[in-house]
């Protein structure tokens, strides 16, 4: 097919012999929310970019002579769900190895089962820090992490100067534990802000009593960790009742909604001059092979490409480079290989870190950027860079509501 030609060209995905109807298909066990209320929106992203690839695999034969088989199952954002979802991914359908994990507690549940099964399990989108510090051989982070977040976010602030800041936190492993994370490097690297957070149900409705006590006394900014719905809802509301963005307050986003397909269309307004944390901008540079996967997915999608699409291409292109590398379909062979392996996907090249704690098993250096948002229903690529990967914050380039 015309489309995957650049993938040819890619050792990443050259096929080692056999036909795929020569042997079964490799199995892949894919564990997202695809129902409340867990965040739908990015578990349809996950699962947008896994198929590309999968295609795209498929296409020029497999790997080892083997076409690539996607499993899912819908775990709802409920560790629970997740732990049954996995339990039943390897018991019953013999999966080689589980991805698409994208909500931190429900990551914490599945890899569980993974380590106790001795499965690979590729981190597609859980932040917390915890996932990394169990040091399970499994578990492999080409996905990122809370402490680089809020060691970026942190410095962001004091480049811009303010001095009273408040979060609001969704009440969740990722949520809390981004904003403790956050509380103490604001302490260490802009030492003159005064910092608190406040912990709200995912699951709410009106944030207003929450929001409300700002209105009299607003903060310089106010950071949102919390994903959709609830990140929209509270964003509305903060807009309504005048608090931020306005002349006074900055809107600061965290969990890297703005380049969601349906952030626009429900926060409007409340959009506008809003600070975002990504890890993807169309101004990035990107791999030959990152092109590809973003314009396969605009064709197929009609939307711009966000950080989801390239996460779960990566997770389950890594999965296909263990087993070409390792010529082996075996969870064992797969873990070793991941292990030492060098790995180029469609964000760039990398090695798993072996280094205890937070970074253990970690694509640590993984590229940023902080962008603003000028006007509602601003493409990403629209949006203000004003901060790119490996370079400094540029203020000047922020701008405010008049009023």
């Amino acid at each position: 097919m015309k489309r995957f030609a650049l993938l040819a060209l890619s050792p990443l995905l050259i096929v080692a012999g056999g036909t795929a109807s020569a042997a079964d298909p490799i199995a892949i066990g894919i564990s997202i929310a695809q129902s409340p209320p867990g965040s739908v929106v990015q578990g349809t992203q996950v699962k947008d970019g896994v198929e590309i690839v999968k295609d795209m695999i498929n296409a020029q034969g497999g790997v080892l002579g083997r076409q690539i088989k996607l499993v899912y199952e819908d775990n709802q954002g409920i560790p629970e769900k997740g732990r049954a979802a996995t339990e039943k991914l390897i018991a019953r359908d013999k999966v080689v190895a589980v991805a698409g994990g994208h909500q931190s507690s429900v990551c914490l549940a599945e890899m569980e089962v993974a380590h106790r099964s001795q499965v690979p399990y590729i981190n597609t989108n859980c932040w917390s820090d915890d996932i990394r510090k169990k040091g399970y051989p499994e578990v492999f982070n080409p996905s990122n992490y809370n402490t680089r977040v809020s060691t970026a976010m942190a410095e962001t602030i004091g480049a811009m100067g303010v001095k009273r800041v408040v979060a609001f936190a969704e009440n969740t492993d990722y949520g809390i534990g981004q904003a403790k994370l956050m509380a103490e490097l604001i302490k260490a690297k802009a030492p003159g802000v005064e910092f608190k957070y406040e912990t709200l149900d995912r699951a709410g409705k009106d944030f207003t009593p929450a929001i409300l006590p700002l209105r009299a006394n607003p903060p310089d900014m106010v950071v949102n960790i919390m994903l959709p719905p609830a990140a929209y809802i509270v964003m509305n509301q903060l807009y309504e009742q005048g608090v931020a963005p306005s002349a006074k307050t900055w809107s600061y986003d965290g969990a890297g909604i703005a380049d969601y397909p349906d952030f626009w269309q429900n926060v409007k307004e409340a959009g506008k001059y809003m600070v975002s944390f990504g890890l993807y901008h169309p101004k990035m540079p990107m791999p030959a092979l990152g092109q590809q996967v973003a314009a396969e997915y605009k064709k197929r999608t009609k939307n711009d490409p966000n950080r989801l699409i390239f996460q779960a291409a990566d997770s389950l292109l890594l999965i296909v480079d263990a087993i070409k590398q390792g010529n082996s379909a075996e969870p064992a062979s797969i873990i070793k290989t991941m292990q030492g392996m060098n790995f180029s996907g469609v964000r760039g090249s990398f090695q798993f870190s072996k280094e205890p704690g937070y970074k253990f098993q970690q694509w640590v250096d993984i590229p940023y950027v902080n962008y603003q948002l000028t006007a509602v229903n601003q493409p990403i690529g629209d949006s203000v860079l004003i901060q790119g990967p490996g370079e400094k914050l540029d203020v000047k380039k922020l701008v405010k509501p008049a009023k």
